[in-house]
């Protein structure tokens, strides 16, 4: 493709009015629309896993397990495959192979290339450095964009464990659903809390929207590592953890995108059309998704309620050895007469004749929450 097409197949103008940054006008395609198949979306759906993290806060028990300090996503927590193995068979049933893309990051190559060997190159974007979950998103997209203005995508970050996919297929089914009915919104998972986690991002859900299929839920506002009293306040509250799997029109995805860091998208559709992917990602800022995008527009968000899938963000140490322990999981790795953790990690692991033994920490329950007369405060 010549350059001048390239920039005109990437091409999104933003201008400022009334001080905001808003949609004039787009030429992404120079295709004519798409006609939506008889069974609506079916025919348009992604799937864009986010692979391209780089896990340093599991780095010492990647170690442990792997012999390096590989991102999390790579590695074998649960015995056998990886978790970006476990992500791609969580979603064979549901997305086309075709309507697949991995995000990953280029210094991430080793592990990847073995990883995704059986995929296709351009379902794969290497992107040069790690720019956050916003960048990312953003290059997705305007690959999608190209290939099909009437895709409905769904992001699904590949390094989170999950105790029932059958579960989480439902939960997926759900979402795009909820798009189908409500195509200016972005419709967000959220995973019943358990405890009073300060680690996760927590989303304040708002009124019910009736008669839809599947119960659908305004966002109030998005909290971001609460401390320990308003995660006690929230978990009271009834208020959800952020699973970060989203989904939406590619098309509504953008507007969010462009209303709230208009200069990212224009530098990475330029740089697209260009060819200079690597010289724009050197000055890029990192954007983290929920923060700076979601979080200020809470209007544009729905919310469908997780009660079954088992969600579980792998962030750190303790919270890999709370899910082995919560499922009675022994892999391999977990054998032998040691503690794993640093001693800065709640979980402790020892071995008897009877087998592993995981020490959790104490946690808040919800009833136990509810029932505490300090928690009943404001937030």
């Amino acid at each position: 493709m010549k350059t001048e097409n390239r920039k005109a197949s990437y091409r999104r103008v933003v201008t400022e009015e009334q001080g905001k940054s808003v949609i004039q006008s787009d030429e992404l395609l120079q295709a004519s629309p798409a006609v939506l198949p008889t069974d609506g979306t079916a025919g348009h759906r992604w799937a864009v896993v986010l692979a391209g993290g780089d896990g340093t806060r599991l780095q010492s028990l990647t170690l442990k397990i792997a012999g390096d300090q590989r991102p999390k996503q790579f590695c074998s927590f649960f015995g056998g495959e990886t978790l970006l193995t476990q992500t791609r068979a969580r979603l064979e049933s549901l997305f086309h192979v075709d309507r697949e893309l991995f995000v990953v990051t280029r210094s991430h190559e080793t592990y990847y290339r073995e990883e995704l060997r059986n995929v296709d190159e351009s379902r794969i974007i290497p992107q040069p450095l790690n720019r956050g979950t916003g960048v990312a998103v953003v290059v997705a997209l305007v690959h999608i964009l190209q290939r099909d203005p009437d895709a409905v995508v769904v992001l699904v970050p590949c390094d989170h464990y999950y105790s029932d996919d059958e579960a989480f297929g439902r939960a997926i089914r759900s979402v795009i659903s909820s798009v189908e009915q409500y195509p200016d919104a972005v419709v967000l998972l959220g995973a019943e809390a358990r405890y009073a986690e300060i680690d996760y991002g927590w989303i304040e859900v708002g009124s019910a929207i009736s008669d839809t299929p599947v119960p659908l839920f305004r966002v109030n506002r998005f909290w971001e590592k609460p401390s320990m009293l308003q995660a006690q306040e929230l978990l009271r509250r009834g208020c959800l953890w952020n699973t970060f799997v989203t989904a939406g029109r590619a098309s509504t995805f953008l507007d969010v995108l462009c209303t709230a860091i208009p200069n990212v998208v224009l530098a990475i559709n330029n740089a697209l059309a260009d060819n200079e992917l690597e010289a724009a990602y050197r000055v890029m800022p990192a954007v983290d998704l929920s923060r700076q995008v979601f979080a200020p527009q809470p209007h544009r968000l729905l919310i469908v309620r997780d009660v079954t899938t088992g969600w579980a963000d792998l962030g750190s140490p303790s919270r890999v050895m709370e899910v082995l322990a919560r499922n009675n999981i022994h892999p391999a790795w977990l054998r032998g007469e040691y503690k794993l953790l640093p001693h800065t990690d709640s979980y402790q692991y020892r071995a008897s004749q009877d087998g592993a033994r995981l020490v959790p920490p104490p946690t808040i329950s919800a009833e136990k929450s509810r029932n505490n007369d300090r928690q009943k405060r404001s937030i």
